[in-house]
């Protein structure tokens, strides 16, 4: 908590960013990679399209397996890439 020059005491109003996805790969250690699809209209046509997005998530057990369904929630950088972390596994992959 930051305070100002009063004194009071201010709370961050930030939340933390959070995405659903298929697991793609796990070939790493401790790191998953997860696509993340948006279905986003487009600026002029208003046809929905799709945006595919890739993401390197931190999984400290090494318990994900390709075509889970995880969440996974916005972190601080863990590495050169990694920005999320699993937060659930939604799906196992069947």
């Amino acid at each position: 908590m930051a305070q100002d020059l009063t004194g009071e005491t201010q709370t961050r109003s930030t939340r933390r960013k959070i995405r659903e996805g298929t697991v793609t790969s796990v070939a790493m250690d401790k790191t998953a990679v997860v696509e993340v699809v948006d279905h986003v209209p487009h600026r002029k046509y208003g046809k929905i399209i799709r945006r595919t997005k890739k993401l390197y998530v931190h999984d400290e057990t090494n318990d994900l397996n390709q075509g889970d369904r995880v969440r996974v929630t916005e972190t601080r950088p863990t590495s050169k890439l990694k920005r999320w972390r699993v937060d659930e596994v939604l799906e196992r992959a069947k």
